[in-house]
């Protein structure tokens, strides 16, 4: 069974060990699988904005600065930056929208890219002395030849809480959203904090509701590459609080259950629409699951009754 969210399924084979056998690579290089992206982040694509079908043979005799990504069935992938390569690509097309019309593992490959590359433009130069960083083992080493410091790809974590005084579940909104879309409270770790800290902390900070840390339960994770965190869902019981808006959100509210069922019925592009009711996000996000997994969890348990 698949995961119910983008950017998991048909994770490639990163076979760590080649990262150190620039022989190895060079050999599968040929027939290697490749994605470009551009210095957007988009990917190259065909004409019906699927994945460019790029191999190395076509690219030079050799993966040169090309990032190693993995293997998937016995066959090398690699990410190049499209400025690198005169390749005559009829479309682009950004992450989130091939996440929604490209095969689960083409996505998946897609978001490894994207945030390897990210990492890249971020971090060019050392944070020890600001000397210039040089790439190696095949991408995921940046190395600083003034002071000897190595540094690896960045991933920050945060939480994705489904909150609920036992009766309702917590929403929030930012101003910049569309009118009728509203999701679960995100936020990010802290040094020196827990994840069921986290929860706590961010739920109360952002909408001023009381969770019980103990309560917090883990649901799953998923990377999410806007531009490089590790999404971490849980489920969490709050105090009956009224809501109140932060700097963060625009508003926060408790909804029924029904409303909730209603939202997830509802389809998700509508958001921007006029008319009634609620939008959640997109099945895209870890948002959607927990939000889901409370609403199951909530019926179950009425059933039980």
């Amino acid at each position: 069974m698949g995961s119910p969210f983008a950017f998991v399924d048909g994770a490639l084979d990163r076979a760590d060990h080649l990262r150190d056998a620039p022989a190895a690579l060079a050999a599968a290089w040929p027939t290697a699988g490749v994605i470009a992206l551009d210095a957007s982040g988009n990917a190259l694509a065909d004409a019906a904005s699927q994945l460019l079908p790029l191999a190395g043979a076509a690219l030079g005799d050799g993966p040169g600065d090309a990032v190693f990504l993995g293997q998937r069935d016995g066959r090398a992938w690699f990410f190049v930056q499209a400025a690198a390569h005169a390749v005559d690509a009829p479309a682009r097309i950004d992450l989130r929208r091939a996440a929604s019309h490209w095969p689960a593992w083409q996505a998946t490959l897609f978001a490894q890219a994207r945030a390897v590359q990210h990492w890249h433009q971020r971090h060019r130069y050392c944070p020890a002395c600001g000397g210039a960083l040089r790439f190696v083992r095949a991408g995921w080493l940046g190395r600083c030849d003034g002071c000897g410091s190595e540094h690896y790809p960045r991933t920050d974590q945060a939480i994705i809480a489904a909150i609920t005084d036992g009766e309702r579940l917590l929403l929030g909104r930012q101003a910049t959203w569309p009118a009728r879309r509203w999701s679960v409270v995100a936020g990010f770790v802290e040094p020196g904090e827990t994840l069921e800290q986290t929860v706590a902390r961010e739920v109360m900070e952002e909408t001023g509701v009381r969770v019980r840390p103990e309560s917090a339960r883990y649901l799953a994770s998923q990377p999410w590459p806007f531009p490089g965190s590790l999404m971490l869902g849980f489920i969490a019981q709050a105090e009956p609080d009224p809501p109140r808006a932060s700097q963060e959100l625009e508003d926060a509210r408790w909804f029924s259950a029904d409303e909730v069922r209603a939202g997830l019925e509802r389809d998700w592009r509508d958001a921007d629409e006029a008319g009634e009711g609620i939008v959640l996000s997109s099945p895209v996000s870890i948002a959607r699951h927990v939000v889901r997994a409370w609403l199951d969890e909530y019926d179950a348990a009425q059933r039980s009754q």
